[in-house]
């Protein structure tokens, strides 16, 4: 316990707090600092490693059953809400996303909350010296990605946890997480992105992600182009997987827009669910809302027999959030910050921004990295956004600044584009641009910093503070 001494500072019992707190960010920051060391960006596809690791941790992956996610685009969003809804339900949950916002413990939450850095180090040290075995005789060493897995499976087995809501890194069928022959398997809207690894086709990509798809699963798919539905249906197929598809077995009935959010009618697998509220905006978050749904349907058992309890599921979706997916951090003016990153998921942000917006100035801020359609991803803004400002985020495959500003003096023409190769710059720059020529109030005029979930995460710890 803190106690006061009576003379105008804190006693023994304090500085021994704060002394703890600071050894354990002391130890979490060197856990960090060991994880980047194996290259937060380097790609090794080679189930075998992880398998082998996971074997000599017991096989945690075994210990509960889970729900995996593969997609395109929707997959942090809609792994957010299954959580939400299952906890709504009374079961203790683990999820497992990426990349991280802020701090690499937001991969891995227990019961909807980051864990702790003192069981995040207390794991990692169980796990390090076993995957340092793997190492030594192997020819790659384990990715920064093979690693938070394993952390990740350890911790909800020592939860333990109920159920485990997983998300994949990259594709699907070669992805570390592909270990766990998930029960029930999630496929979000699929299209071209990550090419230089699945594929310059969405057809390629789809087979990749349909590689989750196991033995005897239950399958919950978006809409999906043709190309990529023929690689899932034949995977189901050949394993005898049972598949849902949005539009036909489950969907959206009806969105209305709301204060912080819409109001959604959703049909389900066990039959429709009126008056739900999501606090989320745009057609794309309705959507996963109505794979969350299925996919939790799917797992608790309802179809077409059983129908989950509405107002359980009202009380899930209205608790569920998703950093960095058109979140307000600042007002007056506005402060938006999306992850969008690839066409398809920019084009949800644009249909988001001019359905349920009403800015009569908005700037973009925005810094992409090098190996994404730029050019794709500046078009669509061009005809909702006022002007640009161009940046470079954190990330060591960043896009230069000076180049991103090119495409986009190309598209928005040279006097609409502003430069701050800085991030603090960009978003000083950013908010006098929205202020400029605004008489009055500042509620009409936002800036929507976008083009990667690098920037988001740079902004976010910027604004946030």
């Amino acid at each position: 316990m803190v106690r006061w001494n009576g003379r105008g500072t804190y006693g023994a019992g304090a500085r021994v707090a704060v002394s703890e707190r600071a050894q354990r960010a002391a130890e979490f920051a060197e856990v960090e600092a060991e994880l980047a060391d194996r290259g937060y960006t380097r790609m090794v596809f080679d189930l075998g490693r992880i398998e082998e690791l996971l074997d000599l941790l017991g096989s945690p992956q075994r210990a509960y059953p889970a729900i995996h996610l593969t997609g395109t685009n929707g997959k942090t969003s809609t792994a957010r809400m299954i959580d939400s809804l299952l906890r709504a339900f009374g079961l203790h949950t683990g999820r497992y996303t990426s990349p991280h916002l802020e701090s690499v413990r937001e991969r891995i939450s227990l019961d909807g909350e980051p864990i702790g850095e003192e069981r995040f180090v207390s794991v990692y040290r169980e796990v390090a010296p076993l995957a340092r075995l793997i190492d030594e005789r192997a020819d790659e060493p384990l990715t920064y990605f093979d690693l938070t897995t394993a952390l990740a499976f350890a911790t909800f087995a020592d939860a333990p946890v109920d159920v485990a809501v997983v998300e994949v890194g990259l594709g699907g069928a070669e992805d570390s997480t592909n270990v766990l022959s998930a029960g029930v398997a999630v496929l979000t809207p699929i299209g071209l992105d990550h090419t230089e690894w699945l594929g310059d086709t969405i057809q390629d990509i789809a087979l990749a992600k349909s590689g989750i798809i196991h033995k005897g699963a239950t399958v919950i798919s978006a809409t999906q182009p043709e190309e990529a539905a023929e690689p899932i249906l034949e995977r189901c197929a050949e394993v005898g997987a049972t598949i849902a598809r949005e539009g036909g077995e489950f969907g959206v009935l009806r969105r209305t827009m709301a204060v912080g959010g819409q109001v959604l009618s959703l049909q389900g697998l066990g039959g429709v669910y009126d008056n739900v509220f999501l606090p989320l905006h745009g057609a794309h978050q309705a959507q996963n809302a109505a794979i969350a749904l299925a996919a939790v349907e799917a797992f608790l058992g309802a179809g077409a027999s059983r129908q989950l309890d509405v107002e359980t599921v009202r009380q899930g979706f209205a608790t569920a959030d998703s950093p960095g997916r058109l979140e307000r951090v600042r007002s007056a003016p506005t402060i938006l910050l999306d992850g969008a990153h690839n066409p398809h998921g920019m084009a949800a942000t644009v249909n988001a921004l001019q359905e349920e917006f009403a800015f009569s100035r908005l700037i973009a801020l925005v810094g992409v990295l090098e190996d994404k359609d730029a050019e794709n991803l500046l078009e669509l803004l061009e005809p909702v956004v006022d002007a640009v400002v161009v940046t470079q985020n954190s990330s060591p495959r960043a896009m230069p600044a000076a180049e991103l500003a090119e495409l986009a003096a190309e598209i928005f023409g040279p006097e609409r584009v502003e430069t701050a190769p800085e991030l603090p710059d960009a978003i000083e720059a950013a908010v006098a641009l929205a202020e400029s020529d605004v008489q009055g109030e500042l509620s009409g005029v936002g800036v929507l910093v976008t083009g990667s979930v690098v920037t988001v995460a740079d902004a976010r710890r910027l604004l946030k503070r």
